[in-house]
């Protein structure tokens, strides 16, 4: 369990759902509970019946053996509240080897990707597509690389699903420097910086490194078959994802206001161009191509299928600490309390 999951109390104590330690407030509001009805019973009671028959009833009933019984019911409600929080008390540490595969986003934010030919726009579906996969993914390490006329690392290789969620959601056209599309240098950085692959000097994690290239495919002369072939050569295989309109394309966005980008009077449109992204994908060794258009594509699926299905590779050993569950230890106090508030009589005892 993830150490943000948990409340350490001590090095060996914690809480294994924290949030649900808050289940012991219903322990004081039973007991407020429990004396509103006893107050309102002997109110009710005042109203009416006689003096000799409260005389009667009080003589019979033990103010004590009633408290007690309450008592075990609040004690009862605290300690099962206190179980539901999951005590934990000691550990045991075991290494294990995490294997997995190194994944890279290389994610187009160029102003063509706020077209709406998908809705609410080409870059917001992606992200959600997006957020799918890393969902899915369990021992890989996933970084993110956004571009468009130059390409910027927005997370290195990492296994923090938070933060790495949060780097998807920070994409825009402001998330990569000046505009246009440069397909070539995203996966020349991608090598360069987030796989850190020296040509020279190929590491035995080559094998198992794939980039996920999502674009419109729209590239201005950055070489991008070469810079595929280039890394496949290094055996890093491109995934490349296809999105937008073909054909005429469909309207770019102005940045400036509402309607659309226009040069020489005429609207820029965008439009999907599958040949180069199947030539990209191609170029390296296993590399696919998925021309999604318009359409849905459900990203943890391809995860599932392409990449977890894949060739694993050791990424280095983990130690984690397996706590004991201790709830045992407060439900059953638990359950004898209400054991015993069901033997217990409030009636006095005869003489």
């Amino acid at each position: 369990m993830n150490t943000t999951d948990a409340l350490m109390l001590s090095d060996s104590l914690r809480l294994g759902a924290p949030a649900l330690a808050h289940a012991l407030w219903i322990a004081p509001a039973l007991a407020l509970v429990l004396w509103l009805s006893g107050a309102r019973s002997r109110r009710l009671l005042r109203r009416f019946a006689s003096p000799t028959m409260l005389a009667s009833l009080a003589s019979s009933v033990s103010p004590r053996r009633r408290l007690l019984k309450n008592t075990l019911i609040v004690v009862a409600a605290a300690l099962a509240a206190a179980a539901l929080a999951r005590p934990q008390l000691g550990y045991e540490e075991r290494t294990a080897t995490r294997r997995g595969r190194d994944v890279v986003f290389v994610v187009d934010v160029s102003r063509s990707m706020l077209a709406a030919d998908l809705a609410p726009n080409r870059l917001e579906r992606v992200k959600l597509w997006m957020k799918d996969l890393v969902a899915a993914a369990e021992g890989d390490r996933v970084g993110l690389v956004a571009f468009a006329g130059a390409a910027v690392v927005r997370s290195p290789l990492t296994q923090d699903r938070a933060f790495l969620l949060m780097a998807i959601d920070e994409l825009s056209p402001n998330a990569a420097p000046r505009g246009g599309t440069n397909i070539g240098d995203a996966i020349r950085k991608t090598i360069d910086q987030v796989f850190t692959i020296d040509p020279e000097h190929v590491d035995d994690r080559a094998p198992y490194r794939d980039i996920i290239l999502i674009t419109d495919g729209d590239d201005q002369e950055s070489f991008p078959v070469d810079a595929a072939r280039a890394a496949g050569d290094l055996g890093v295989r491109v995934i490349a994802i296809g999105v937008g309109s073909s054909g005429a394309g469909a309207p770019v966005p102005d940045p400036d206001g509402p309607g659309f980008t226009e040069y020489e009077g005429q609207t820029v449109r965008s439009a999907l161009d599958p040949d180069s992204l199947a030539a990209i994908a191609a170029a390296s060794d296993g590399g696919v191509f998925l021309n999604v258009g318009t359409g849905v594509i459900e990203l943890d699926e391809v995860y599932r299928d392409l990449i977890a299905a894949a060739q694993q590779g050791d990424q280095g050993e983990a130690t984690t600490r397996d706590y004991f569950e201790r709830f045992a230890w407060v439900l059953v106090p638990a359950f004898v309390c209400l054991v015993l508030e069901s033997l217990l009589s409030d009636r006095r005892r005869r003489r």
